[in-house]
């Protein structure tokens, strides 16, 4: 099984990631701005949108809706680069920890204590 930690880097933030992008391409952007305010290269945000990249989980509705904020505050200005990896965590720690693991086929319980803090709390 894959520790709790390289689920969150396989299939969460990537997962963030690509629905970010897309909100962002909704909005008006070009690939290479998506790609400039993501930090991340052009192919990649070609790979986030055609779901070769981060399509390994659905996220919910909740934070789908942290997501599309986030976007629109990039897209307006009201949010920069600089809020990139603050508001990806905070994202992140709203993914339901529960629904992560269902989607991957992984029993909770066999996570040892110390793994279920990289999921969050809510995998006790």
């Amino acid at each position: 099984m894959k520790p709790p930690c390289e689920i969150v880097v396989w299939y969460v933030i990537p997962a963030i990631r690509s629905e970010l992008a897309k909100e962002l391409l909704n909005l008006g952007m070009k690939q290479k701005d998506v790609s400039e305010i993501m930090d991340i290269t052009q192919p990649a945000v070609s790979q986030y949108i055609t779901d070769k990249r981060g399509s390994g989980i659905k996220l919910d509705d909740n934070v789908k809706s942290m997501i599309h904020e986030f976007a629109n505050e990039l897209a307006t200005g009201e949010a920069t680069k600089a809020d990139l990896i603050t508001r990806t965590c905070k994202i992140c720690k709203n993914v339901r920890t529960i629904d992560v693991l269902e989607q991957l086929d992984i029993n909770k319980s066999d996570l040892d204590d110390d793994c279920k803090t990289c999921l969050g709390s809510e995998a006790k």
